[in-house]
């Protein structure tokens, strides 16, 4: 049995960058038990992206072990927002907009986990029912101090920006979540972890058997600085196009493209090394072990034949600039003409916000009839047989 659990050990702790506390998976593991396994999502933006599939292949390995995965939709706890990473307080959503986020979460998931195999629970089912008085004995388990700790409070406090009182509750609602489901296992990126360690924290508070927190790297976005984000634009979403997805990864930098094949791909560092070297040697082009990254990364979170042909349209599209190969957009005849350029974007579907539009606008990534547009409040005609390019890998024509 020993044997068997330091395969599965091996197989579980790989590509992790910590797990807490150390030796504590293992003694999960010894006991013979089925674990149950925790990881949550606020459904703050209807997409879920590769950043979040590096954690969510890991909960798959627990679940082809035949641990019991729960996949908690913060539903509750998005009407705060996680502080983690902001630099200001988060606006509040509305229970429509959770509610309409959430609704794209299960099919997303089940690209990675077997949704057959899990179980999937909103956050409210517990936490709105907790009373004023519940939450002032759990809120008495901390102190002040403590939950300032964590790094973003603290850069916060000294850049004299406001922090709501509501935030300080984020991570002692989330240690609820593992409080409540007797979590042995909790997952997230390496930024979750001050919420993770709470998780355990009052676990131990309440006298029950703490949980094994295990925090994976985080992924950085197409842009190479900041971690992949959809509020940074900088992200590829599990739901989107394959066309799209294949494009957008094709646009990262040489350096960057290592970093994915390790943690998207799961290439050993020697193979890595090796590949670096053809290239240095002049066997290898990285273009073309970028190509083979991203049909790797498509056939794995889309299927092989999306990218096939997501491979072919790049080839097309970018390298042979054959317009043809194009996707055709019909837009509505209602649809103001002329129209600022911002909304055309949007009208395409080939921008997530304005601040997305003005960034690839005034950096000159935007093209129309092969002419560049960088003057964010211009004013456009459109008409039929029109071609658009938006950054370097989104091309339209207009039917």
């Amino acid at each position: 049995m020993e044997n068997e659990v330091k395969r599965y050990l091996n197989i579980l702790s790989k590509g992790c960058a910590q797990v807490l506390p150390v030796g504590g998976l293992e003694k999960k593991l010894l006991k013979n038990k089925k674990l149950k396994i925790k990881l949550g999502a606020d459904p703050t933006a209807p997409d879920l992206h590769l950043g979040h599939a590096i954690v969510l292949r890991k909960m798959r390995q627990f679940q082809d072990l035949g641990h019991e995965v729960i996949f908690i939709i913060g539903d509750f706890t998005a009407k705060i927002g996680d502080p983690t990473g902001k630099s200001k307080t988060r606006p509040p959503l509305s229970s429509e907009q959770i509610a309409e986020n959430a609704k794209t979460y299960l099919s997303q998931v089940g690209k990675i986990l077997d949704l057959n195999k899990m179980q999937v629970v909103f956050n409210s089912q517990w936490l709105s029912k907790l009373t004023f008085e519940d939450f002032l004995k759990i809120a008495a388990k901390f102190t002040l101090a403590r939950l300032i700790e964590r790094d973003d409070f603290q850069k916060r406090l000294g850049e004299n920006v406001s922090i709501g009182m509501h935030e300080l509750f984020y991570p002692m609602m989330q240690g609820y979540d593992s409080l409540h489901l007797e979590a042995d296992v909790e997952l997230g990126g390496t930024d979750q972890t001050f919420n993770l360690l709470v998780g355990r924290y009052l676990q131990e508070q309440y006298e029950k058997e703490a949980q094994v927190i295990m925090t994976m790297p985080i992924l950085e976005g197409l842009d190479g600085k900041l971690k992949m984000s959809k509020s940074y634009g900088n992200y590829v979403g599990l739901s989107e196009d394959p066309v799209n997805a294949f494009g957008k990864l094709m646009s990262i930098t040489d350096e960057l493209m290592w970093r994915y094949y390790s943690l998207l791909l799961e290439f050993a560092d020697e193979k890595i090394l090796e590949m670096q070297k053809m290239i240095i040697d002049g066997i290898a082009h990285p273009m073309n072990l970028k190509k083979d990254m991203a049909f790797q990364i498509v056939s794995s979170f889309w299927s092989e034949e999306e990218a096939l042909v997501a491979r072919e349209k790049f080839v097309a599209l970018v390298q042979n600039k054959d317009l043809s190969q194009a996707q055709e957009i019909t837009l509505d005849k209602s649809l103001a003409n002329p129209i600022w350029i911002v909304d055309f974007l949007r009208a395409l579907d080939a921008v997530s916000s304005s601040s997305e539009a003005k960034r690839l606008i005034e950096g000159g990534a935007v093209k129309i009839n092969d002419e560049k547009v960088d003057n964010f409040k211009a004013e456009i005609s459109w008409s039929s047989g029109m071609t658009v390019k938006v950054g370097k890998h989104k091309f339209y024509k207009i039917k």
